[in-house]
């Protein structure tokens, strides 16, 4: 299994009222850590075009909430690629606060393959992903 962890501070403006973390920004955080994790692994999201000119857009997500992120904490996301044999990018997520050490949310996302000129889906795996999964021995 890859999984990348990388650390974002939280700002102000991303608090509410209550200085905890407004709800939508945990999915910003999610692309943080798959933006750290395609830095790390090959697999960002110029990568990708570079390589096949592709997209990948989500086509899922899910959140679940466990305790609240405040105003000067740190999460710290850790991104897990979950290896699929089909055609799509599935992450799982665990963020937690550095501050209290605790879970703070856990979640997923799903992306599908995408020509980006005449958005037409990919139902193989591309050859670039092909490739990626075979450097990293990935079935």
């Amino acid at each position: 299994m890859l999984t990348h962890r990388s650390e974002v501070p939280i700002r102000f403006s991303e608090v509410d009222s209550l200085r905890v973390v407004w709800h939508g920004h945990y999915l910003k955080f999610f692309e943080d850590g798959r933006e750290h994790f395609g830095k790390e692994f090959g697999l960002g999201y110029l990568d990708i075009f570079n390589a096949d000119g592709l997209a990948v857009p989500i086509v899922d997500v899910s959140v679940q909430y466990k305790r609240p992120l405040e105003y000067g904490d740190t999460a710290i996301i850790e991104t897990i690629f979950v290896n699929s044999p089909a055609a799509k990018l599935i992450f799982e997520y665990k963020i937690y606060s550095a501050k209290h050490n605790y879970l703070a949310c856990t979640g997923k996302s799903i992306q599908v393959f995408m020509n980006a000129i005449n958005k037409e889906l990919y139902i193989t795996n591309p050859p670039f992903f092909e490739a990626w999964k075979a450097k990293h021995k990935l079935p």
